[in-house]
């Protein structure tokens, strides 16, 4: 399950209207292995921010991802761990643009798909 998060300062708050500079985008995982971690950071940030999937994201599962961060910014990396031990790093993903990032299996890079 996909954890409805709003990131700001530190605090994790469930499913909180979205604000002018909220990022929001449908995680889909169309991939046959359960998403077990998945990560959004900006590409001006060395680490990776919080683990925003809690439970994990089981094959065929999907649900909502806002990032309130606070920070103007479009670009964030974006990293994916999966049940069986394997992660993609997509980089440099314009979240503002963004409708819809989908895994799956047969494709080094995870599907990006704009609004």
């Amino acid at each position: 399950m996909i954890r409805p998060v709003l990131i700001a300062a530190g605090l994790m708050i469930p499913s909180a209207p979205a604000l002018a500079e909220d990022l929001t985008f449908t995680l889909e995982n169309h991939s046959s292995v359960a998403v077990t971690e998945f990560y959004v950071s900006p590409v001006s940030v060395e680490d990776w921010e919080e683990n925003l999937v809690t439970g994990g994201l089981q094959p065929g599962e999907g649900g909502q991802v806002t990032i309130a961060d606070g920070r103007a910014v479009c670009e964030y990396d974006i990293r994916t761990v999966y049940a069986d031990g394997d992660e993609t790093v997509d980089r440099g993903v314009n979240l503002c643009e963004l409708g819809t990032y989908t895994v799956s299996d047969g494709s080094p890079d995870p599907v990006v798909d704009g609004a």
